[in-house]
Parts: C-alpha cells; structure tokens; sequence
C-alpha cells in the first residue's frame, strides 16, 4: 500500500514538505516500508487520504533516511508526526499483537 502514498526520499524533501508559518497540516509515517505494522498503517493512511484539503500525508522510510532518526527519536517500527506551522505532535504506533 506504501507504494500509493507520496514518499519523501531526502532529508531535504521532508524538509520542504513542512512549511514554516502556514496553515497547512502535514501527516509524515516515519518508518520502513516493508515492516509489518507500518504496511498496516500505510493501508490507513490510504484509505483517509481524502483528508488531503485538511494535510497532506507523506511516507518517509528511515533506513533510506536516516537523518531524522535522533532528532525525533525515531526508534519504534512506526511513528506518526502531525506537522502545523512548523510544530509537530507525533504519535508512535507499535505492534501490540
């Protein structure tokens, strides 16, 4: 399902991706493409993308970009961040099963 999302693949991208002082909201899965409980929450993502005149969602695999990986301490197999106005609110999904 990863593969219908938009994927940033740079450090730069992602930072594009986050506009400073604008209204908009941007929803970022942090995570790798081929673990299990990041493919569950990209099969989400998909089916809410509607909410794309709300946030924009962006997947960005962290063993391709690692450059975020000690800033937002990005250990779990999957982490959601809310992005508004350059602030973020992350939210960490792990598997509970």
């Amino acid at each position: 399902m990863s593969h219908m999302l938009l994927h940033l693949h740079s450090s730069w991208q992602v930072d594009q991706a986050i506009p400073p002082g604008k209204d908009g909201k941007v929803v970022i899965r942090f995570g790798h493409d081929r673990d299990p409980t990041c493919m569950k929450m990209d099969k989400v993502l998909y089916s809410i993308e509607k909410v794309q005149y709300f946030a924009v969602i962006f997947l960005v695999d962290i063993t391709k970009v690692p450059d975020f990986n000690k800033m937002y301490e990005l250990y779990d197999p999957c982490t959601i961040m809310f992005f508004s106005r350059n602030n973020y609110y992350s939210g960490v999904f792990a598997n509970t099963s």
